[in-house]
């Protein structure tokens, strides 16, 4: 079946950076395109960042534009997500998405999603 297994969340201060992974297995990962939600304490789940089969295409929150990384290693089956200049408004649990396409990922079509890792930034 297919697994999306994030890993890399953790505790970090404000303006810190951490990277997270997300290894997909069980799909063919470079049909697909991949990305990130996330989902704080009382709120609901949002969009992150998407990026598309070929990378050639990503979008981003408006708020975490310039400081956030989406990419993907097609020969890992592997997608990244690198944060910098992380805020405490950034604290959530993140969550790997995979779809069909970066674009409608972006209307939360979802056809699979991970488990989530904790993302917490202290200030």
């Amino acid at each position: 079946q297919v697994q999306l297994v994030e890993s890399g969340g953790g505790l970090v201060q404000a303006g810190g950076s951490l990277r997270l992974s997300c290894a997909a297995s069980g799909l063919p990962f470079s049909t697909y395109a991949m990305g990130w939600f996330r989902q704080a304490p009382g709120k609901e789940r949002e969009f992150v960042s998407t990026i598309s089969t070929s990378a050639g295409t990503t979008y981003y929150q408006d708020s975490v534009k310039g400081r956030f990384t989406i990419s993907r290693d097609n020969a890992k089956n592997t997608v990244y997500l690198q944060m910098d200049s992380l805020k405490p408004e950034d604290t959530a649990v993140y969550y790997c998405v995979a779809g069909a396409t970066a674009t409608s990922m972006r209307r939360a079509q979802i056809q699979y999603w991970g488990q989530g890792t904790q993302v917490t930034v202290s200030s």
